[in-house]
């Protein structure tokens, strides 16, 4: 078992709905402007998380996969706030990224949900929220919370606080 350095947080969820619902308490707490990448094998959960994100977020569609798009727009009725959903499976390098305009997308001050984010790692900011899932077996998936930026060392402390309490 790996050793957590500060500020990480491992859980594991017991079924689909598990992985949604932290999803839902994870997006309730994002800002204009936050970054959160979700990386992992296939059917690890990547989307079933987005999708509990952009609920609790408040998206006024659901947050479905953007596979063959690449690229979701969400907007939150309450304000007008923005959250895109990317996915860049089908993105071979971080040049490959121009073709879906991520430097407007990172200039818009929306919330970025990216799934497949290591796909372009060289191109996104130092800054962001890292979350590897990871499938332990047909219903159980392992989640790994690393941030970088004191933003996202304070949103992984909410979060810990919303699902495990203090």
């Amino acid at each position: 078992m790996p050793i957590l350095k500060a500020g990480e947080l491992d859980l594991i969820s017991h079924s689909a709905e598990q992985t949604h619902r932290l999803g839902q308490r994870l997006g309730a707490l994002l800002r204009p402007g936050d970054v959160i990448c979700l990386s992992g094998e296939l059917a690890a959960g990547k989307t079933v998380f987005s999708s509990g994100i952009g609920d609790g977020w408040g998206a006024a569609e659901p947050v479905v996969s953007p596979t063959y798009t690449l690229v979701h727009q969400h907007r939150r009725e309450a304000d007008d706030a923005m959250l895109y959903h990317l996915d860049c499976y089908r993105l071979i390098g971080p040049d490959d990224a121009d073709s879906i305009e991520f430097d407007d997308l990172i200039d818009s001050s929306a919330v970025l949900v990216i799934e497949w984010p290591e796909r372009i790692e060289a191109r996104l900011p130092r800054e962001r929220l890292w979350i590897h899932l990871r499938t332990v077996d047909a219903t159980h998936r392992a989640l790994s919370f690393v941030p970088n930026g004191m933003r996202y060392f304070g949103l992984v402390e909410q979060f810990r606080t919303r699902v495990l309490g203090d």
